[in-house]
């Protein structure tokens, strides 16, 4: 991805430097999870990566190279699911502070945020997306979908509804979703395919493995979405 990143020949203006040992940075803090002013010194000033990072998340630098790469994805089939991440008090003082709307809801396990992906036949992401901790799994379905055209999309019991299902088929999908149990029509799921749904689960360990994302430590709503989009990809690299 190096020829994708600022500072680079052909960005006309360009002086950022050390573009790999800035990845290398971003990538140890949110892999140990430490707090920034912790980076060790090797890195260089802590205070100018963050600021490097947040400049980039604000220019849309990650989000560019996320995309380029999530559009060359297995259109087979998709799948979607989510998964809560706790707040940590650091991030917890956004709702304190006021403003913006950074993404921090309450739920039964607390403080937290809601975490949306789709990935695709191989297991690797294409859409990541959040929402405050006390949202249904189904309330950004619909929006993250829109971008993706695969033959089939997988996904739990908890995005069972009319709605969705409705809206897959009228644009040619196959729903391949288990019924609820209150179902009263019914409809056929394949199974088979279904159980290749371990392929997102899968995708969601390997993102809880970067500690500064099973627990979110950025106040931002910008800069945590930057950084799962990051993790993604180094778990594509890897």
């Amino acid at each position: 991805m190096k020829d994708l990143l600022p500072g680079c020949g052909g960005h006309v203006g360009g002086t950022a430097a050390g573009n790999g040992l800035f990845v290398e940075a971003v990538l140890y803090r949110y892999r140990t999870g430490i707090p920034w002013r912790d980076l060790p010194s090797r890195f260089g000033d802590w205070e100018n990566v963050h600021q490097r990072l947040r400049r980039w998340c604000e220019n849309g630098v990650i989000e560019r190279i996320f995309r380029h790469l999530a559009a060359d994805h297995d259109n087979e089939y998709m799948m979607i699911g989510n998964i809560i991440a706790r707040a940590h008090q650091h991030s917890v003082e956004a709702l304190k502070k006021g403003g913006a709307d950074q993404v921090i809801g309450r739920s039964q396990s607390g403080l937290t945020t809601n975490i949306h992906a789709i990935c695709d036949a191989l297991g690797n992401s294409v859409e990541i997306d959040i929402t405050p901790g006390q949202d249904a799994d189904i309330n950004r379905a619909e929006l993250m979908l829109e971008n993706i055209d695969p033959d089939a999309v997988l996904a739990d019991q908890a995005y069972d509804a009319n709605r969705l299902i409705d809206r897959l088929i009228q644009r040619g999908f196959t729903p391949i979703i288990p019924l609820k149990s209150n179902r009263t029509t019914q409809r056929k799921t394949d199974f088979a395919l279904y159980r290749e749904r371990n392929l997102i689960e899968r995708f969601f360990n390997k993102l809880k493995q970067f500690r500064a994302i099973a627990t979110r430590y950025d106040k931002l709503k910008s800069i945590f979405i930057a950084a799962m989009q990051f993790a993604s990809l180094i778990i594509l690299f890897n």
